[in-house]
């Protein structure tokens, strides 16, 4: 009995005290992109390695990339270990979190604002290369509007505001049902006023916090005033007070050099270049005997262009069986069928195929926004596929003329006309004029045994001629014998 009067004050102590373990502060600033995908994904695997006490994000952004953002909430979302964003403001910074921002912002459990920041403005919008970036459609405004709420409600902050930061047409209000503040949108007020009415509440309108049309962005002292976000710190010693923690125990994690490695190894301008090479080399290699410096060329372009993407998730079994199957339709097209057919081009189709959706999430695009990566996607491997066939012929041209080159090919004709010849000319001129018998059945060719036990090689002018015929050789050419009928 005495030691459970003892429980509460050991609750009240335990709460009080800074929270144990290390608190990893995650740097997320300027645009979010694969790169910062890639950054945060590391970042969010070693604090549940180290069972940290909280992973903060500070994050300072306009925004960026849908599908990079989609992959950072993912990863935050599925973090074991507490999580916060704080909208940080920075001498060098935007002091924001727009766009892809917000969104992320709401993957965490926590909010924390510095005074001076602003975040929302997550409406998802097009960018098309060399145009102006235009509204998303529908289809997708309602997937993000969706995603976006469904985290905003796993970690406990208001759907409506959420919502309202995607969908333009969205309102959200700020009423008091019976005493106690909510943060409603047009459908739940209509509904409130309903009840009122028939005298179930007690309901007042206090503010409207976004009128239909705009798109939602908060300040820091809307935010918590509304109590979305958990506080405002002005600093790292703040935020440390507020988590509960010491300062010292704070670490602060910025972009890693193998992190750099990956987003170069991702970029387009290094994944056309990989493509180049790696198609060039191919080509290169099986137009040549053996397995040389081309074959190993190419293994190590396509081998990097794999690896890299597999660390950011989008390579599975199905691109590297779809790569496989196409660099062996294409060698049996080139090596056993002649000419360029159906293997050959399902070979380039199955190996354009395996790249483009090495370098997307998805397989099928369904948004606006997954059309848009789908079209980048295609025009860098196609791009880069023609641009390597533009560089084979201009290596067909230019090789035999180069002397480092000039050991790889052959510069010289032998013409027939210069002398040159299967047979030395006295051969043929003592072949000239000899008899013999049809060895076997002249189709034209076949063999014939001369008069003095020699078996050669012969064809006719043209005609059948049986087995047993007596046959004179009337012309040789190099190693064409030609007979005609004694």
């Amino acid at each position: 009995m005495r030691i459970r009067r003892f429980i509460p004050l050991l609750v009240l102590l335990a709460t009080a005290l800074p929270a144990a373990g290390e608190t990893l502060l995650l740097e997320l600033h300027g645009p979010i992109d694969r790169f910062q995908a890639v950054y945060v994904q590391r970042a969010v695997e070693r604090a549940q390695r180290e069972e940290v006490a909280h992973l903060v994000v500070e994050i300072d952004t306009f925004g960026g990339r849908v599908d990079s953002a989609l992959q950072i909430a993912s990863s935050l979302g599925s973090a074991t270990v507490p999580t916060a964003a704080w909208v940080a403001s920075r001498p060098e910074g935007t002091s924001v979190s727009w766009s892809a921002g917000a969104l992320i912002a709401l993957a965490t459990n926590r909010i924390y604002m510095s005074p001076g920041t602003s975040i929302g403005a997550a409406a998802p919008v097009i960018q098309a290369p060399g145009a102006e970036s235009t509204a998303a459609d529908e289809k997708t405004v309602s997937a993000i509007r969706g995603q976006i709420a469904a985290l905003a409600e796993r970690n406990g902050h208001s759907t409506v505001i959420a919502r309202a930061m995607v969908d333009p047409s969205l309102e959200a209000h700020l009423v008091s049902v019976d005493g106690e503040e909510r943060i409603v949108d047009r459908d739940e007020l209509g509904s409130l006023h309903r009840r009122a009415e028939a005298g179930d509440i007690q309901l007042e309108e206090l503010r409207t916090i976004s009128e239909e049309g705009a798109l939602l962005t908060l300040t820091a002292g809307e935010m918590d005033s509304l109590g979305i976000s958990a506080g405002s710190p002005s600093n790292v010693n703040e935020l440390a007070e507020l988590l509960g923690v010491e300062v010292g125990t704070i670490s602060r994690i910025t972009p890693e050099t193998t992190d750099r490695i990956v987003a170069v190894l991702t970029g387009s301008g290094f994944t056309s270049l990989l493509i180049l090479i790696g198609i060039v080399a191919i080509f290169t290699e099986v137009s040549s005997p053996g397995f040389g410096l081309p074959g190993a060329v190419a293994v190590a372009a396509f081998a990097t262009l794999f690896a890299g993407n597999m660390l950011l998730g989008r390579v599975g079994s199905l691109e590297i069986i779809l790569f496989m199957v196409g660099i062996v339709l294409l060698v049996f097209e080139i090596l056993v069928i002649p000419g360029f057919g159906i293997a050959g081009i399902s070979g380039l189709a199955a190996i354009s195929a395996s790249l483009i959706l090495a370098l997307q999430e998805f397989i099928i695009p369904e948004y606006s926004w997954q059309w848009e990566v789908a079209g980048r996607n295609v025009l860098v491997v196609f791009g880069s596929i023609a641009l390597s066939m533009v560089v084979l012929a201009v290596f067909a041209m230019v090789i035999p003329s180069r002397p480092f080159f000039a050991r790889l090919s052959l510069g010289t004709t032998q013409d027939a006309a210069q002398g040159f010849t299967a047979q030395s000319p006295t051969v043929a001129v003592t072949l000239a004029g000899r008899r013999g018998l049809v060895r076997s059945d002249l189709r034209p060719a076949g063999s014939v045994e001369l008069d003095d036990g020699d078996v050669i090689a012969a064809e006719s002018e043209g005609d059948y001629v049986e087995r047993g015929t007596a046959v004179t050789v009337i012309r040789a050419d190099g190693n064409r014998v030609v007979v005609r009928r004694s």
